[in-house]
């Protein structure tokens, strides 16, 4: 019996209003609606110090972190959503993968809450290009990590005028990409996993 694939979708904002974890949102129903058990997170729900090496040996893991550790672990896939902040991925996006990639014990192989999976990443940014240059360093690092990043992304510029207040985009076009960003992520895990 095939296994179903579970994605963990995340913006890579804390901010309450984002417009990347709107975007994660749209891109996980899509992966819902070609089978995929999908959990959306939000990193402003797990409050993270900038990773210390010192900090981590003398105070140990984070809770959030442990926590959101656990939930990178149990997922095949990603989705992530990422804004882009002077040209590259935010500071709280890369800090939460930099605590996520850490080892917890001498027995645990690195970067066992991330590599082997399979990811699809995404963008919104008030500006044209619609965080674009931000979607590369996200790319590389992702890669730099084990995790296979799938070809097709979306970058959606204007996003302030992209987005109505209930969350959903206001061009049916950029809705069906970003559907099939997520519905795409699904059914290429779904072979993986048969």
């Amino acid at each position: 019996m095939p296994t179903t694939p579970r994605i963990l979708a995340l913006g890579g904002s804390l901010r309450r209003d984002s417009f990347n974890q709107k975007l994660a949102a749209i891109a996980a129903a899509g992966a819902r609606s070609a089978g995929a058990e999908v959990t959306v997170i939000s990193l402003r729900d797990f409050p993270l110090p900038l990773f210390d090496e010192d900090l981590e040996k003398s105070a140990g893991k984070p809770e959030a972190a442990v926590r959101l550790k656990a939930i990178f672990r149990e997922h095949h896939g990603f989705i992530i959503a990422s804004p882009e902040y002077n040209s590259s991925l935010t500071a709280a996006l890369k800090n939460a993968i930099d605590w996520v990639s850490r080892a917890d014990s001498e027995d645990e192989p690195m970067l066992s809450a991330l590599s082997g999976r399979t990811a699809v990443i995404c963008s919104a940014s008030p500006g044209a290009l619609g965080g674009l240059r931000g979607l590369v360093h996200l790319r590389s690092i992702l890669g730099n990590l084990g995790i296979t990043v799938l070809p097709d992304q979306i970058a959606i510029g204007g996003a302030y005028q992209a987005f109505r207040e209930d969350g959903s985009l206001t061009d049916e076009k950029q809705v069906a990409r970003v559907l099939g960003l997520g519905s795409g992520l699904a059914r290429h895990l779904g072979k993986l996993l048969a």
